[in-house]
């Protein structure tokens, strides 16, 4: 029999309720298995098979993004998402008391860096896309004030003990990567700059090409999926322009889990597509 094309609002309410249940679940450090959740989902849905389940939870992650919350992992981000779908993922973030304090919880967490990180394995291939540049106004903003409860994907940024975390890594990485290749005397040159020398300076660890060059890392780690967006700073946006044969941002993710980062060098808005969030409000002076 073939697939009904439209989703009712029964069925795009019963797929969002199974979502944000194993949302919920991992952020909380819950164990969950998606395919019994798929399974027992299929009985609530009209002949959906699992592929068309499967679009619709990645549909519902790229709405948690634009909403500043985390999304399940292994559900890529998938836009081009029914306007029903946004609609009843907002309505129930707004009153969903235990998917916010798990959120937040999640968010505000202390970390520390891994005592035997696995470093083998740390590496991963960055995510596909390429830049556009600053968008001075981001489409999916435009002319739409979006629900937003509390802002999880900020209030991570926010947390200290996760970024310092996540820059010792890689300090730690780095002096492996270059003592692994022979380079021992560069390995010890590898620099926490921004405890030595203080924030401002548009990276966070001073490390080396295997041929001695300066390698200026920025560091930004988050405790949720690979595709969850980042915030950088004039600081740094301005180095990576200016030191762009030298600059290189590490993404860290999925720190509490199995630490991984993908490397961004060069431009950002060669490698990410820029939306400017935030603006300082100042008055003339007369």
């Amino acid at each position: 029999m073939a697939e009904v094309s439209s989703w009712s609002r029964e069925e795009v309410e019963a797929v969002v309720a199974d979502y944000l249940h194993m949302l919920t679940l991992e952020l909380s450090g819950q164990h969950y298995v998606k395919a019994r959740h798929r399974q027992r989902l299929k009985g609530l849905l009209r002949e959906r098979s699992d592929g068309s389940i499967e679009r619709k939870h990645q549909n519902i992650s790229a709405i948690m993004l634009e909403l500043g919350c985390p999304y399940v992992p292994g559900y890529k981000p998938l836009s081009n998402y029914q306007g029903l779908l946004f609609d009843v993922v907002a309505e129930r973030m707004e009153t969903d008391r235990d998917l916010d304090a798990s959120a937040e919880a999640a968010a505000k967490q202390p970390a520390i860096k891994p005592l035997e990180p696995d470093f083998e394995s740390l590496l991963a291939e960055a995510p596909e896309g390429t830049g556009v540049g600053v968008r001075e106004q981001p489409p999916e903003y435009a002319g739409r004030m979006l629900p937003v409860k509390r802002d999880y994907l900020a209030l991570e940024a926010s947390n200290r003990s996760l970024g310092k975390a996540g820059e010792e890594l890689v300090v730690s990485y780095e002096q492996h990567r270059l003592h692994r290749a022979g380079k021992s005397r560069l390995s010890e040159r590898v620099e926490h700059v921004a405890v030595t020398k203080g924030d401002g300076l548009g990276y966070d660890v001073l490390s080396f090409d295997l041929d001695g060059r300066e390698r200026l890392i920025e560091v930004k780690t988050t405790a949720f999926a690979k595709e969850t967006p980042f915030f950088i700073s004039r600081n740094e946006l301005a180095l990576s322009r200016q030191e762009a044969d030298a600059f290189h941002l590490y993404r860290v993710f999925a720190f509490r889990r199995r630490p991984q980062l993908f490397d961004l060098p060069g431009r950002l808005e060669d490698r990410c597509q820029l939306d400017p969030v935030t603006y300082l409000a100042k008055f003339g002076v007369v």
